[in-house]
């Protein structure tokens, strides 16, 4: 989604301290007399003024990328309230399971935390047999982030100028349109593989690493199509260079409000989006899961945090930890059967 994108794949880890622009004069436990903190467990006085240092935040995608924007965005802000450094990790490879397995690793004491999407918690454990994580038994959700809206899109060499032909030239065509995605498995990829069956079309798939790669191929001409994350594909559609045919979400987006449904268009159940949350270690003490929602939630809904998001491309959530595991066991029933229809393994 970005220039540097490919550079930053590249590397097998990139970190980055996000500095405060400012910081708090003190913690509110930091105001306390020591004669009241003396009888108060050490562990208790550790949750109570959490966080007390930087906060290590892994992305398991390369800078630059749409995980990479929205996590660096918030713990911008995150290091603005809570006073502590945010220091953001790309650790790629493994389809995201590398930088899945630094929670692992990491001591469970709520500094390291984990951007985490629906490729990572979702399609994952659907797609490997051996995986080496299992999200359910080893992560602890913490916060939805943010949704990135899914777009059916073609190049501008493309003769259809709206879903309907599109949508007929691919069913008198069947196998002949090939498509993009941002990787097997990706939710780009799974994206289309629901509008071919609900649709009853037939395309061939052309994965790439990445969707910035696969939606500047696209606008080259060198493939018809794709379903691409509203975030990576804003820019383009806005300088013309590719087409926004539909979105696959229930409602129209306000960044393009000409741009119809599926359900409009009539087809149901089209409905698909990147959900990138923050995951931290099974083992962390629920109290500390719980300030860390309620300090990354906050970051979400400052204002000028808000707006930068909205106008990415990005619909800003920062919901409850309960809430995030129910959208994920939601999206795993959902996704179950799709996955298992087509028989799409990655080992």
């Amino acid at each position: 989604m970005a220039s540097n994108a490919a550079r930053a794949s590249a590397r097998s880890a990139e970190s980055t301290a996000i500095d405060p622009c400012r910081r708090r004069a003190a913690l509110a436990i930091g105001l306390a007399p020591a004669w009241l903190l003396a009888g108060v467990p050490a562990t208790a006085r550790a949750q109570r003024e959490f966080p007390e240092r930087p906060i290590r935040w892994i992305v398991p995608y390369p800078a630059g990328g749409g995980s990479d924007f929205l996590t660096r965005i918030v713990g911008h802000q995150l290091a603005i309230d809570t006073g502590q450094p945010v220091v953001v990790e790309n650790r790629t490879g493994g389809n995201t399971a590398l930088g899945a397995a630094e929670i692992l690793r990491a001591p469970a004491d709520g500094y390291t935390v984990l951007s985490a999407d629906n490729g990572t918690l979702v399609f994952n454990p659907l797609l490997y047999r051996n995986l080496g994580y299992n999200p359910q038994r080893d992560f602890a959700p913490v916060t939805l982030l943010g949704r990135f809206p899914m777009v059916l899109l073609v190049g501008p060499a493309s003769g259809v100028r709206d879903a309907r032909a599109f949508l007929e030239d691919a069913r008198a065509y069947p196998g002949k349109l090939s498509f993009a995605s941002a990787g097997t498995g990706s939710p780009h990829h799974l994206a289309m593989e629901l509008l071919e069956r609900q649709a009853g079309l037939r395309m061939q798939h052309v994965p790439y690493r990445g969707a910035a790669n696969a939606v500047a191929d696209l606008a080259g001409g060198q493939l018809q199509t794709m379903m691409c994350d509203l975030a990576a594909a804003l820019g383009f559609i806005r300088s013309g260079r590719v087409r926004a045919l539909a979105v696959a979400d229930s409602v129209r987006l306000p960044q393009l409000p000409g741009v119809p449904t599926f359900a409009e268009l009539g087809i149901a159940g089209v409905e698909a989006a990147a959900l990138v949350g923050v995951v931290a270690s099974v083992r962390t003490p629920a109290e500390l899961v719980a300030r860390l929602q309620q300090a990354i939630a906050s970051a979400i809904h400052n204002p000028a945090v808000h707006r930068r998001l909205a106008a990415y491309g990005i619909e800003p959530v920062g919901g409850t930890p309960a809430q995030f595991a129910t959208l994920l066991h939601q999206e795993s029933e959902r996704w179950d059967g799709l996955i298992r229809e087509l028989n799409l393994t990655l080992d």
